[in-house]
C-alpha cells in the first residue's frame, strides 16, 4: 500500500470512530415523548353556558394560556370571526357542527354551506352532521339520508374537509353502529364517523365500547370524551357530561382501548351543559388530560 493510500485509511477509520461515539438519528415519532404521541384535543360547545360570556378571541386567549390546540364550533353562524380569533392565537379550528335534515318537507341543510367549506379551505376542518328529522336508527330512512349525503360529500370532494356522521341522542343517526351503517353504504373518502362518549353513555346499557370501537376504527376520525358517571337513570347530562377527572366512568381505560385499536385523531372535549365560569373547568380538565396522556405511551 502506497503512503498515500494509508493516509487515506487511516482518514475513513478516524471518521468511522467519530460516526459512533455521536447519537443515531431517529426516526419521525421514534422514542418520542407521550404528548408527541397523543391525540390534540379541543374542547366544543363551550359558548352557551360560560358564565363569563367571554367574545371568540377572549375565548381564544383563554384556550391558548390552558394549553389547548384550538376548538370546535357550534353551527355555520360566524365562522369567519371564529377563524380570526384562532388565527391570531395561532390555534386551530378542529371541527364545526351542523345539522342535516332527512324528514320530509324540510331543507336537508343549510345552504351556507358552501360558503363556510370556502372559508376553511386548506384548514382541514372536519363538519360533525347531527343528522335529524326521522326515528332513531331507523334504517327504512337509509336510501333517502345517503341521497342527502352524498351531496353533501360531492360539494365536499376535492377538499380536505371531512364529514363526520355524529351520533346524537335523539337524532335520526342516534348510535355508532347507525353511523358505521350508514357510512358504509356511502363509501365515500369524505365521510367518516365520530364516536361521542356521553350520547353512548345514554343509549347503550352495555358499556361494552370496544366492539363498537374496532367496528368504527377504519371511518373512525373523531371522538368526544368528558368526565362521566357509569350510569344515571335521571334525563339530562348532569352526571354524562362532567370536567375531566370527575365522575366514576374509567376513561382511562376508554383512552388505553383507543390506542389498542389503533386510534390517533383529536380528541374533542365535550363542554354542553358545564356551567360556571368555563376557564375553571377546561383548566381542570387539562389538568387530568395531562395525567392521561401516558395512555398513549409505548405504543
Amino acid at each position: 500500500m502506497s503512503r498515500l493510500d494509508a493516509r487515506v485509511v487511516r482518514g475513513w477509520i478516524a471518521a468511522l470512530a467519530l460516526a459512533c461515539t455521536l447519537p443515531c438519528p431517529r426516526l419521525a415519532g421514534a422514542d418520542s415523548p407521550p404528548e408527541s404521541r397523543s391525540p390534540a384535543i379541543f374542547p366544543f360547545c363551550i359558548d352557551w353556558h360560560d358564565s363569563r360570556k367571554r367574545t371568540f378571541t377572549e375565548q381564544a386567549a383563554m384556550l391558548k394560556d390552558l394549553g389547548y390546540n384550538g376548538v370546535g364550533h357550534i353551527g355555520l353562524d360566524k365562522v369567519a370571526e371564529r377563524l380570526k380569533s384562532l388565527d391570531d392565537a395561532g390555534l386551530k379550528l378542529y371541527q364545526i357542527t351542523m345539522t342535516v335534515e332527512v324528514g320530509p318537507a324540510k331543507e336537508p341543510f343549510d345552504p351556507r354551506f358552501t360558503e363556510v367549506l370556502a372559508l376553511v379551505k386548506g384548514r382541514g376542518v372536519q363538519f360533525a352532521l347531527l343528522v335529524n328529522g326521522m326515528k332513531p336508527s331507523d334504517p327504512a330512512v337509509d336510501p333517502h339520508a345517503v341521497m342527502i349525503l352524498n351531496r353533501l360529500a360531492d360539494l365536499t370532494r376535492g377538499t380536505d374537509a371531512q364529514l363526520l356522521l355524529y351520533p346524537h341522542l335523539g337524532s335520526w343517526i342516534e348510535r355508532i353502529e347507525d353511523a358505521c351503517r350508514v357510512a358504509d353504504q356511502l363509501n365515500r373518502p369524505e365521510v367518516g364517523v365520530m364516536f361521542n362518549l356521553c350520547h353512548w353513555l345514554r343509549v347503550d346499557a352495555s358499556r361494552d365500547y370496544r366492539p363498537l370501537l374496532e367496528r368504527a376504527k377504519p371511518r373512525l376520525w373523531a371522538v368526544s370524551v368528558n368526565g362521566a358517571d357509569v350510569r344515571d337513570e335521571k334525563p339530562g347530562w348532569d352526571r354524562y357530561i362532567q370536567p375531566l377527572g370527575k365522575g366514576s366512568f374509567d376513561l382511562a381505560g376508554f383512552l388505553a382501548t383507543l390506542r389498542d385499536v389503533g386510534y390517533n385523531g383529536p380528541i374533542g372535549l365535550q363542554c354542553y351543559g358545564i356551567g360556571g365560569d368555563t376557564r375553571e373547568h377546561l383548566a381542570a380538565s387539562m389538568a387530568m388530560w395531562r395525567t392521561l396522556r401516558p395512555q398513549y405511551a409505548n405504543r
